[in-house]
Parts: structure tokens; sequence; C-alpha cells
């Protein structure tokens, strides 16, 4: 009698063994179809289940919710979008779940990015549009809740890879952002603007003057160091970049009509630094601005090759300037030549 029970008992083992894994393993219901399952924040796993349920993805909420109960899913659930194809079995989807295997877009911004490109990258994404995101740039309330002195947040947003999730909030994205900027102007980068005279809105409207100048990472303290000597004798920055911020983008050809347009950013009719940033600059640059080159430059030009011809004379920047015409020319009259 005992036998017989055992035998029993160990077959109606095995069944619901095999019951258990027939449930797991077999393929979702959903056929071949592939669906995104939006999980809110703060839901339980039993709502979970249930969102699961209402999609027709779960063929047995008990069984699920023990094992995933047995998997720890019972504490915590990441929210956001999860992309659930219908070859996934129900074990492969718990292990989703715990492993919060969200929808995520990846947003580079480089160093140079205007709010313009990044606003681009982002509308790309489907995170926000540009247009929204450039009003969102200048909401009064929005730059005052992060403390944010300057027209905008304009330079504020550090150049970085982000994982954003779907659906997020684009101001919680957009604090993030500023947030990694905050994170990188370290105490000890506040403690050296105290002591150059620097409020953070002003190095990194500075640095990103630098960075859209500089080209190879040996000259940045060096262009630095012609904006310092400038400020301090009070003069114009002449800064060619800035003459075009909010008109062109940048890296389109500057005219002379550029140079002579009267904006609150360009410095060559202003003196002083612009009223805010013109672009998000790299470390490398707020470094640079916080930490010139000891040097007496106080011009330079471009040498038509990513570097720079430095001087301290006007007489000497406009020998430098001379040859940069000259070199511009004999490569202009080259590529005629090679479309003849």
């Amino acid at each position: 009698m005992k036998r017989s029970l055992s035998i029993v008992l160990f077959v109606a083992f095995i069944v619901v063994i095999i019951y258990i894994a027939t449930e797991l393993l077999t393929p979702l219901p959903i056929g071949e179809k592939t669906i995104e399952v939006k999980i809110p924040r703060g839901v339980t796993f039993r709502q979970v289940i249930g969102i699961l349920s209402k999609e027709g993805l779960i063929r047995n909420k008990t069984l699920f919710l023990i094992i995933g109960k047995m998997c720890g899913l019972e504490r915590k659930i990441k929210a956001g979008y999860y992309s659930i194809y219908g070859s996934m079995s129900p074990l492969e989807l718990l292990k989703k779940l715990r492993s919060g295997q969200i929808i995520e877009y990846e947003v580079v911004i480089i160093e140079g990015d205007s709010l313009r490109e990044i606003g681009e990258k982002l509308e790309e994404k489907g995170i926000i549009k540009k247009e929204d995101f450039l009003r969102l740039s200048v909401n009064k309330d929005f730059l005052a809740s992060y403390n944010i002195k300057a027209p905008s947040f304009e330079g504020y947003l550090f150049p970085d890879t982000y994982r954003i999730p779907k659906g997020s909030d684009p101001k919680e994205v957009v604090g993030v952002m500023i947030n990694r900027m905050r994170e990188k102007y370290s105490d000890d980068l506040r403690e050296r603007a105290e002591e150059v005279g620097l409020s953070e809105r002003e190095v990194l409207t500075l640095a990103s003057i630098i960075e859209k100048e500089a080209k190879v990472d040996k000259e940045r303290s060096l262009i630095s160091a012609v904006y310092h000597n400038r400020l301090k004798k009070h003069l114009p920055l002449q800064a060619d970049p800035t003459c075009i911020y909010g008109i062109k983008r940048f890296g389109e050809e500057i005219t002379e009509r550029d140079l002579r347009r009267k904006t609150p950013y360009n410095t060559y009719i202003i003196k002083g630094l612009p009223p805010g940033p013109i672009a998000s600059p790299g470390i490398k640059s707020i470094m640079a601005a916080l930490y010139p080159a000891n040097v007496p430059y106080m011009f330079f030009v471009s040498n038509n090759d990513g570097t720079h011809r430095f001087s301290v004379t006007p007489g000497e920047h406009q020998v430098a300037v001379e040859i940069y015409r000259k070199k511009k020319n004999e490569e202009n009259r080259g590529k005629d030549n090679g479309s003849s």
C-alpha cells in the first residue's frame, strides 16, 4: 500500500514538473507578433501580472506569480517599456523583467554640440520635438529649478553617451544631462573658478568658445590665454563662433556681415563674455578655461590645418593674417584648377 502511494505521489510530482516546465518553456500565446508593454512606476508584481494578462501574454497567472516571487520579482520591477516577442517563453519573460531590459535609446552628445543639434538628436529618437526642447531651454521656471543663471541651458548639457528609457519625461532627460555636467564640474573646479574670478556661467561660456575654436588639445590652454588676456585689458574677444550663434550653423562660412551683425553674443560688437554659452563644452575645454597657459598672446589666426598661429602684437597678428589669406587663396586656386 505504501509503495503504491509512493508511486502515485512520484508520478504526480513528475506530472506537475512536466506541466510547470511546459508552461514556462512554451512560447507566449501571441503568435509571431512583437509587442511593447509599459510597466508604470511603483506597480506591484501582481499589478504587472495583471498588465501582462490583459495583453494576452500569460496563460497561468498563479504559476507566473509563484515563479516570479521565487525569482525575487515581488520586490522590484524596473519601470519602462518592454519589447516582448511571440517566440519568447514565460521563463524568458521573467528573466527580462528581472534584469530590467527596458527599451532604451542611445543619444550621443559630442563636445561642441549646440542646443539645436541636441534637440535634433532627441527628436530623432522620439524623446521630444526640437521645438518643444528649445522652448524648454528658455523656460525660466525650469532654469531656476536647476539654478541656471543664463538665458538658456545651452552649455549646461554635458557631452556624453546617454541611455534614455523610452517614455522618459523630457524634463528628466534634460535634468540628467545637467546633473552630469554638475558632477564633472567638481568642487575643485568651483574653487578654481573663484580663484580666477569667474562664475559657473562664465566658465561654461568661455569653455564653449574654446570648444568651438580649438581643434587640437594642445592649443586649448593657449586659446584660453588669449581670451583671458583680452578680458583683463577690456578688449573685445573677437571670437568668430560667437558672431553666428543663433544665426547660422557652426561650420558655415563666416562673412564680414556676420562679424558686424549686432547680437548679444557677437564678441566683435560686445566687450566681455556673451550672456551664456554657445555650445556644450567638454571637460578639456572647461579645464582650459580655468587653467589658461601663462603666455602673453593676444591674437590667434587659423593655419587652415586645424592649428593656429598665435601673436602678441597687432603687427605680428597682421602678418599671420596675411599668411593665412595667401594660403587660403592658393588652396582656392588649386580647387578651381582641379575642377576645370
